[in-house]
């Protein structure tokens, strides 16, 4: 199953994913480090930044998903790759000129937060037309494992980048990511079907994918397990962040390494996929997972200091990642099989822009919370909450609709 041959547009498509995939890894944490070690910005405001941008770019992104269901995929997505290169290529040239500031970061977290919601809508869209049903889980697998094996290199050289040719080094690798990424898309060839809907989406329109996801009853606990769940453990990122290069001292190549080093174990979770489900059925893989993963968060919490601490987080992150890389991909094949055509671009931009803005949303909460009760705290109270997520996944078995 894992040799499975995919056919060269395949291959291109995975090929723009890897690089991108590289690019914002070796990005990972820049924009934080920049508020906290450039611009000497605090928890909160660290919090704000990561917060108010993927608010926004959720909002902007709404009217997109429908325009998008309208739109043959491929030009959407190399649009999307351009739109990204160009926002963040703005961060180093206002470095550069000295104009840098905490609005230019909200600004471009904002166009990028939104482009980033519109590419995976009309990539998910293009896969399904792509590759046979019966090869969706193959093909997820390959693009998670190349997501972990993306984390794993990226935020070390990163954050070695960051501390040896400047601040802005790994923003400018991420911007010519998205533009290698654009060129790998046109790169792929072939006709595309000219969509099933044509016109300008209308006003009802705009609530469709909500429909589709909230009457699914498959679908729908599955979008509210990813809310909590997606926005509990990236609401303590920021926190993170600002306990492990503050209180704790680590450096930034340090920071790096410590999400780096698990995520090894990702990629071996993503690659065994395919034969767990295979072995003992996708609902007990997707349970399964989906109750481990809930496990880890809180141990975070109790992040010791020094050079234990970066082995704390690295035991804590390792099992978190492992969980979650056969997670993902089983839950991503399941939503396309859900998904008509028609309409399968709409509705996985409206489970991205809910999952944004609940990630936005706790990011706010717990960055205020935070203030008060400072990051060790904070993260303990997601840890708990997150031991709660469990129970949002769906207790039985649905069978895919005929699309």
């Amino acid at each position: 199953m894992m040799r499975r041959r995919l056919g060269r547009r395949f291959r291109w498509l995975w090929s723009a994913y890897a690089v991108s995939a590289f690019g914002t890894w070796l990005g990972f944490g820049a924009f934080p480090m920049l508020a906290i070690l450039v611009l000497h910005a605090g928890p909160a405001a660290v919090s704000a930044l990561a917060a108010i941008g993927p608010a926004v770019g959720a909002l902007v992104a709404v009217p997109l998903g429908p325009w998008v269901d309208r739109r043959r995929k491929r030009p959407v997505m190399v649009a999307m790759d351009l739109i990204r290169f160009g926002a963040l290529l703005s961060v180093p040239a206002c470095y550069a000129l000295g104009l840098l500031s905490f609005g230019q970061l909200l600004a471009v977290s904002v166009v990028v937060a939104a482009a980033d919601i519109t590419f995976p809508s009309a990539s998910g869209a293009f896969l399904k037309g792509l590759v046979a049903p019966e090869d969706l889980l193959v093909a997820n697998g390959r693009f998670e494992s190349t997501n972990w094996t993306a984390t794993a290199l990226g935020p070390p050289l990163g954050g070695a980048a960051f501390a040896v040719l400047g601040p802005v080094t790994s923003v400018v690798a991420n911007a010519v990511s998205f533009l290698l990424s654009a060129l790998g898309i046109r790169a792929i060839g072939g006709d595309e079907p000219r969509p099933h809907t044509t016109g300008r989406p209308r006003a009802r329109d705009l609530a469709g994918g909500w429909r589709f996801l909230l009457a699914h009853p498959g679908l729908r606990p599955l979008l509210l397990n990813a809310m909590v769940f997606n926005g509990l453990v990236m609401a303590t990122e920021p926190l993170l962040a600002v306990l492990m290069l503050g209180e704790l001292g680590l450096t930034p190549w340090q920071y790096g390494l410590a999400f780096a080093v698990p995520c090894l174990g990702g990629l071996a979770g993503s690659r065994l996929t395919p034969r767990l489900v295979a072995r003992f059925g996708r609902h007990p893989v997707l349970l399964t997972s989906g109750a481990v993963r809930a496990c880890w968060l809180l141990a975070l919490a109790f992040l010791p200091r020094g050079t234990g601490g970066l082995v704390f987080v690295m035991v804590v992150e390792l099992g978190l990642i492992v969980s979650c890389s056969v997670f993902n991909p089983v839950l991503a094949t399941y939503r396309l099989e859900q998904l008509p055509p028609d309409r399968a671009a709409g509705t996985l931009s409206a489970w991205s822009v809910s999952t944004k803005a609940a990630i936005a949303a706790l990011t706010a909460v717990w960055g205020v919370l935070a203030g008060f009760t400072g990051p060790r705290v904070a993260i303990g109270v997601a840890g708990v909450l997150v031991l709660t997520t469990p129970l949002l996944l769906p207790r039985r078995e649905r069978t895919p609709v005929a699309v």
